[in-house]
């Protein structure tokens, strides 16, 4: 691997006019498919084999045309203190709003009149006009979603208040100031870290060059892989992490090659031949993590890992090709002023270095080589009190009531359970397939009787029987709203009654709508999560057993990474289910921790976890290899990988920190549980317990049974052959060890 790499890095830098010239091409054909591809609708949502699918599926037969799974929204009104909806002047102006939806969209299914709708509250403050859609809330146009906001401008002049509500209101977060957020940390951080500005920008140019051509990519192959836009949404933020931080590391490794004093072209096929190996593992560890998405079953999820794949494949494929072309064209503008003046003055590189020989990495390296069951102890019981939360933890996705007090959706969500109960926000929808009933009607009573009857139950309003006279809708209000725990059980009680209504009836009850649907969606993350991460973390276990030809140091790897993730994971639950720090986070309620959450944390962070295992470790092991004494492996591998190590994850931090500040509660949980489970697992996990378990393990870390060692192929990660090719080729004069990272 390290030979064919060093290779490769040599050409690359003698034909790097080509390679640009190449990976410019790619771009613009990538954007130019872009630009001319049809306009793709937003992917379709389902989750096959769930209750809440057949369900829909079974409407869509049945009431075909219908739009069982379209999506709804409802448009709130309230007059002002003293008067009423009933009010003339009040009808007129609602009146105005349902023929404006009405004719608002070729997408508008049905839009119900609140005055013959009995869509009025009790007291007549409020009332609100339902609208049903063809198609789901995915789906929707922006010309579709412009003319819902847009209703109600004249009720608003007349002194009504009016909210909009539903998910067809929920468009998706604009996240485009948090990547602009993050894009400038990370120049800063690069700056300070090389010194350069040239060595600083070129992570940022061929980051940014990987994901243009990704996303391009994917918006090319849209229409026909039906890939919706939430699809590139992963891939650009996962694009932009490994893009820079395999970048920062080729780049860093060609700077020491220099400071070593080997000339420009030799150092670039070194630093691709030794950190270029290590791009490469690294990239496989993501790749796994996000292709085994489709363990959890879902067309959408499976989707977005592949497409982010694909993202970091050209991320790693960049690095090993493009990096080192466009070193050719950096010359010595890629060290620091400091370096290049010394250089002038007669001096080397190495002298200009020197201050670099006993750096933080080092001196913290040596720290935990002195007291390593100290710092041991206070990693593992650290992160074991964060974690402690994770005990309590329920998860769901977070409905309307979670979000902001600014935002319409969410003042809409407070009329409705004002003026109808908070349940009305999140009614259920029971299927009642009486194909087997002798008398269909009199089924559909029973279950309506029987379901009335349960606790948790507001009110139960059952549908007419369709054309053919075998299925009908029954539509129940909970008591308490969508995302509660007495909900939840209320769905539970629903579907252990239906085998006794099958045997009284003989017909078939579902039960579907937007909170089945979620309820059955975080039963199916919870189903997946064990497997997938058996998936996950034993292939990454596999891979790393190859590229350290040890047990125990990818054992190590593996448990700090859950470590790391359960701490992170107890975080979240403090902050967004326990409401702690809720003020200064912005929490408006808290409640259920998205059910995407622990798989999402599992497969990002992990990726990003291998990569400084992959990084800092393999500079160890080659250090050992090369007959370092373990200790000093340790303390060689934190001098030159601790400071590229800690410029990655702090730009992590800061690209995923951007999203908290979003106002969305779900993208808040997102950045605040990634920017986290980071911070851990760099500066915990990575700096401190695993030198402390490596100090402690001594040779023994690097153990492999024999029969095993000669079993598995040696892809020489550490570049030993490379070095013995080397030596060999120059009569054994060459350099006696590979230089550092």
């Amino acid at each position: 691997m390290a030979t064919f790499l060093y290779k490769l890095g040599r050409l690359a830098f003698r034909r790097r006019r080509i390679a640009v010239l190449l990976w410019v091409a790619l771009l613009v054909l990538a954007g130019v498919g872009a630009s001319a591809a049809a306009k793709p609708t937003e992917a379709s949502f389902s989750m096959p084999g769930t209750e809440a699918q057949k369900a829909f599926d079974l409407l869509e037969e049945r009431f075909p045309g219908g739009s069982a799974d379209g999506a709804t929204g409802r448009v709130v009104f309230k007059a002002p203190a003293g008067q009423k909806m009933t009010d003339a002047e009040h009808k007129t102006e609602v009146n105005e709003a349902v023929a404006a939806l009405k004719s608002g969209s070729p997408q508008v299914a049905s839009v119900t009149d609140p005055y013959t709708a009995d869509a009025v509250s009790e007291d007549g403050s409020i009332a609100y006009i339902s609208v049903s859609y063809k198609v789901n809330s995915m789906e929707l146009t922006d010309e579709t979603r412009d003319a819902l906001e847009k209703t109600g401008e004249g009720a608003r002049d007349a002194g009504l208040t009016v909210e909009i509500g539903g998910d067809a209101s929920m468009a998706e977060p604009e996240t485009g100031s948090a990547e602009m957020i993050g894009i400038a940390v990370a120049a800063v951080v690069l700056v300070i870290t090389f010194g350069s500005l040239i060595a600083a920008g070129l992570p940022l140019i061929t980051a940014l060059i990987g994901v243009g051509i990704g996303i391009s990519t994917i918006t090319a192959l849209a229409k026909t892989l039906d890939l919706g836009s939430t699809t590139s949404t992963l891939a650009m933020m996962i694009g932009l992490a490994v893009g820079i931080d395999y970048a920062l590391f080729i780049v860093s490794r060609y700077r020491a090659e220099l400071a070593e004093g080997r000339e420009r072209e030799e150092a670039a096929g070194r630093a691709v031949g030794t950190a270029g190996s290590a791009v490469v593992f690294a990239g496989l560890t993501v790749v796994i993590a996000l292709v085994g998405l489709a363990v959890v079953n879902i067309p959408m999820l499976s989707k977005m890992g592949f497409a982010a794949a694909g993202t970091v494949v050209i991320a790693v494929v960049i690095a090993i090709t493009l990096i080192p072309a466009l070193l050719g064209f950096a010359g010595d503008k890629v060290m620091g002023r400091k370096v290049r003046k010394n250089a002038k003055n007669g001096g080397t590189a190495a002298e200009g270095e020197v201050a670099e020989k006993q750096n933080g990495g080092v001196r913290w390296a040596r720290f935990v080589l002195r007291r390593p069951v100290a710092v041991l102890l206070a990693g593992v019981v650290g992160l074991g009190v964060i974690a402690i939360p994770v005990g309590s933890l329920k998860v769901g996705l977070p409905d309307e009531g979670s979000q902001s007090t600014e935002s319409s959706p969410r003042r809409a969500y407070d009329m409705l359970s004002e003026g109808f109960g908070p349940g009305f926000n999140g009614p259920l929808m029971l299927v009642v397939n009486a194909k087997g009933s002798e008398n269909p009607q009199s089924a559909v009573d029973k279950v309506s009787d029987t379901v009335e009857k349960l606790p948790g139950v507001a009110a139960v309003a059952p549908g007419p029987l369709n054309k053919t006279g075998d299925t009908a809708i029954v539509t129940v209000i909970p008591k308490d709203r969508p995302s509660s725990v007495k909900t939840e059980d209320l769905v539970h009680d629903i579907r252990d009654a239906r085998s006794a209504l099958k045997s009284d009836t003989g017909a078939e009850v579902l039960v579907t709508g937007a909170t089945a649907m979620n309820i059955d969606f975080s039963q199916r993350m919870n189903d997946a999560l064990m497997p997938y991460l058996a998936l996950v973390v034993g292939l990454a276990f596999l891979l790393l057993v190859l590229v350290f030809r040890s047990i125990l140091v990818p054992l190590k790897a593996a448990l700090g990474f859950l470590l790391s993730v359960v701490a992170a994971l107890g975080a979240v639950v403090a902050v967004f289910q326990w409401g702690w720090l809720a003020d200064i986070f912005g929490v408006e309620q808290p409640g259920p921790i998205m059910s995407m959450m622990p798989i999402f944390m599992v497969g990002v962070v992990f990726g990003l976890a291998m990569d400084y295992e992959v990084f800092l470790v393999t500079r160890m092991r080659e250090a050992y290899v090369h007959g370092e004494r373990p200790g000093e492996a340790i303390v060689t591998g934190f001098k030159h990988g601790a400071r590229v190590v800690t410029a990655a994850a702090v730009i992590m931090i800061a690209v995923f920190a951007g999203f908290i500040g979003s106002g969305e509660q779900m993208v808040m949980m997102i950045g605040f549980g990634l920017a986290i489970a980071v911070f851990f697992d760099a500066f915990v996990v990575r700096m401190a317990i695993v030198p402390a378990v490596l100090a402690l393990l001594g040779h023994k870390a690097w153990w492999l049974p024999r029969w095993l060692d000669r079993g598995l192929p040696n892809v020489d990660v550490e570049g030993e052959k490379l070095q013995q090719l080397l030596q060999d080729s120059s009569g054994g004069d060459e350099d006696r060890e590979l230089s550092r990272v």
